[in-house]
């Protein structure tokens, strides 16, 4: 689908059932509609390093994938997979009318007060919520695949992936933001040669699972059952990865929010039900996985901000990339002392 094909389902298409609300909500990936009891997610036809959405056929398979994942840690919130019909000149969800222009996945809404980064906001995170949290997904990680066979190293491309930004922030931020990428890289390079048996070692031990691949605060809700949702669906590869890996990414979230307290509670607990971090050694690489989750989420507002189509949400982004960029030398120099 196309942006103008979205605003026309907003502004007249139809729904498989009647809706007064129709909000719009945008990533770099997707278009999220949010309806008055259900809400209904779209791929963008997009092709980037990390996922390619470029046909219709991907995108419905992807459609698939999202569902069958998100099972794994949701119950009654992810539904079906409906086509998206152009039919005489309007947008349909569902049915059979016209020609298939696209897929959606159709979700029950949940209360989107309830989101976790809303109320980290409001400071109404409780250390209840995080010891819940951190036991669910402790147990998701226990008894979910185990990967044997990965490609390491990779994660050293990844994290050098955020070199291909330098000349558009420091037109945009200065060039001392393209001098902190430039010092990261050479330190990331560095650490992960040093590291190369620690990590391989993980692998064997089992730390390697298939996780869920972007767990941070926007993607959980905090009901009396905490609710991780939209995992990773479109490259298998990021979301096959080490434990650590995945609750660093939540803890560099928690310290986003400049709430260290719980993270490291966070961690704490999800250590005692799932003891994944023994010794300084694992610490460390803890740590690095960090500054990594920072780095990433850094070239995702950055994409942001090149795609953005209004100057408010080109300066909210480029400021998140701030945040991060600051937060990923700030673990580098963690990980220098240590």
């Amino acid at each position: 689908m196309t942006k103008e094909q979205i605003n026309s389902l907003l502004l007249n298409g139809k729904f498989p059932e009647e809706t007064g609300k129709r909000e719009l909500m945008e990533t770099h990936i997707s278009w999220v509609i949010l309806c008055d009891r259900f809400v209904y997610k779209i791929k963008k036809p997009v092709h980037y390093s990390f996922v390619d959405f470029s046909t219709l056929a991907l995108r419905l398979y992807y459609c698939n994938r999202e569902i069958e994942l998100n099972k794994r840690l949701t119950q009654n919130v992810y539904i079906e997979v409906l086509p998206v019909n152009k039919w005489r000149n309007k947008i349909i969800i569902g049915g059979n009318k016209g020609a298939i222009i696209d897929y959606a996945v159709k979700m029950y809404r949940l209360d989107t007060k309830k989101r976790m980064d809303k109320l980290l906001i409001q400071h109404v995170v409780t250390e209840p919520d995080i010891k819940k949290l951190a036991e669910k997904i402790a147990f998701f990680h226990n008894k979910t695949t185990i990967i044997y066979q990965k490609n390491l190293l990779n994660i050293r491309e990844k994290f050098n992936d955020l070199e291909g930004e330098k000349e558009y922030l420091s037109e945009q931020l200065g060039s001392s933001f393209s001098t902190i990428i430039g010092r990261a890289v050479e330190f990331s390079n560095a650490f992960l040669n040093k590291n190369k048996a620690l990590i391989a070692k993980r692998l064997r031990d089992g730390f390697y699972r298939d996780c869920h691949g972007d767990l941070h605060s926007r993607n959980i809700f905090l009901l009396p059952d905490p609710v991780p949702f939209d995992c990773i669906e479109f490259n298998d590869d990021f979301r096959k990865i080490d434990v650590l890996n995945e609750v660093a990414f939540l803890c560099m979230d928690l310290d986003a929010f400049d709430r260290k307290d719980l993270s490291a509670l966070f961690l704490e607990y999800y250590n005692h039900f799932f003891p994944a971090m023994k010794t300084a050694g694992r610490r460390e690489l803890f740590i690095y996985y960090k500054s990594y989750r920072a780095n990433i989420r850094a070239k995702v507002n950055a994409l942001r901000a090149k795609s953005a189509t209004t100057d408010e949400e080109r300066t909210r982004s480029l400021t998140a990339v701030k945040k991060y960029l600051y937060l990923m030398e700030s673990y580098m120099k963690e990980l220098g002392k240590a």
